[in-house]
Formats: structure tokens, sequence, C-alpha cells
């Protein structure tokens, strides 16, 4: 494979951002791929925030981002309003504006999960459940098992509570955000290329970035900035192409790949 004018797609969280900061050489990082004319585009996973407002941090601490950004959010909001005119939305207050034009709790057509932190509780995993039983299809923006966080650690994800779902309607959610193929592709598209180009993925999670990518015959670099430790597992059943502790040496990685 010719991996010399590959597009690259970015994780954000434990990547591009640690915790709430900027990534060690995130400046130096972002003058690379800009100054080598590498595509490049942020598809992140999360469902707090849309892309527009991620362009928000980079501006606080100045670092000009000349890149498409996308997030879960944004592309579950477009799905969405194309597929159907009434729906159901558990998501975050940050996001919810994305949704205004279908959100009906009364008969939707569709429950879209999202992030709602932890006011997850018994009477909203019932409603969510009566609906899907009633016959609304299940969109999860993310299957996340869990997330980390910078004041408490290790958190369950939503996709803890939408398996639930799926276990007990026997209804299979579509999913959205990586490692869906349809995300990896939307990032493509964001940049004016073939949804079947072939593509760098640059992620700190095993399953959603490097499993998801690698399905699609992408290749891979894993950063240890982030949820996934060092070193990995000898019987790991994932394997990335290229193991980087941070952003320089992702850079040397993709100096390697470009003859450079």
């Amino acid at each position: 494979m010719d991996t010399s004018t590959l597009p690259l797609l970015i994780d954000f969280d434990g990547v591009l951002r640690i915790g709430k900061k900027p990534a060690k050489h995130l400046k130096e990082f972002v003058e690379y791929l800009f100054n080598l004319k590498i595509p490049a585009c942020i598809i992140s996973n999360s469902t707090l925030t849309d892309g527009k407002s991620m362009l928000n941090f980079f501006d606080k601490n100045s670092v000009e981002i000349n890149f498409p950004v996308l997030t879960a959010a944004d592309a579950t909001a477009k799905y969405v309003k194309e597929k159907y005119k009434r729906a159901a939305v558990y998501c975050a207050d940050s996001i919810k504006n994305l949704f205004v034009s279908v959100l009906d709790f009364n008969s939707p057509e569709a429950v879209v999960i999202g992030d709602i932190g932890k006011n997850w509780n018994y009477d909203i995993m019932n409603e969510i459940f009566r609906f899907v039983m009633n016959g609304a299809d299940l969109i999860a923006m993310h299957k996340n098992k869990f997330w980390k966080t910078p004041d408490e650690g290790l958190l369950l994800d939503a996709g803890a509570f939408i398996n639930g779902i799926e276990y007990a309607t026997g209804k299979n959610s579509i999913l959205i955000g990586k490692p869906s193929p349809l995300y990896f592709q939307s990032g493509l598209k964001a940049l004016g290329l073939n949804p079947g180009q072939n593509f760098i993925m640059l992620g700190d999670d095993l399953e959603t970035d490097i499993k998801g990518a690698k399905n699609l015959n992408a290749k891979t670099i894993l950063i240890f900035s982030g949820k996934t430790g060092y070193p990995l597992p000898k019987n790991s059943p994932v394997k990335p192409d290229f193991e980087a502790q941070n952003l320089m040496d992702v850079i040397t990685i993709l100096k390697n790949l470009n003859g450079e």
C-alpha cells in the first residue's frame, strides 16, 4: 500500500486533548500536517459537543486548525434528520439543538441515544425500552464501553446502556459513531475524498479507533496518551500497525511513511 498520500483521520480526546488540556506537542503536530499538506480530519466520538464548538478548544489554546472537525453528534443529527420526522433523543443539553426539528417523545419513529452522564436510571431505560418495543428504531451515537475522566478516572459509557436495551428488545441499534464504517467514511467525505479511499487512523481506543479502522483495511497508529495503557498485552486481539507515546512519535511515524 502506498501510504505517502493517505489522508489522516484523528481522534480528539486522548490524542489532541488530554483531560481538559492540549496534548503535548499539539502545535508542532498540526504545523507538520499543514506544512506537508497532509489531508486530515478530526472524527471524535464525542456526543457532548458539535464540530463547530470543538474548534473553540483550539482557538483558546492558540492552535490554528485548517481541516474539518466532526463529532458523532454531527453525524447522528445529519443521519436522523435525513431518515425520520420524529425522534426521541437522549443526549446532553449542549447538543440537543441539533435535533430540535425532529424532537418527539410521544410517538417517535426513532430513539437516539448519546451521552447523559450519570442521569441514567430505571425510568429512562424503561421509557426507551417501550419506545423500541412499540416499533421505534434504535440509533446509537456511539457504543463506547467506558471513558476516562481527569477527575473520576474510568466511567461507564453509553454503550453499556445501549447493549442493555438491545438485549431486552432483541433489536440491534444503528451505530453512527466509531467503529461504524459510516463514520470513517464521513470523515473522508468531509475531505472531498472517495469514501472507499485508504487512510491512516490515529487514535487511543483499541476497539473504536484501531479495530474499527482495520476492518476497513486502514493503517493504524495507537497513541498511549489516552485510555489505552502501555504496553499492550502480548495476547491483545487487536494489533495496531504503529505505536506512539506522544504526538512527536506520530510525526516520526508519518515522516517514515512519507519517505522523509
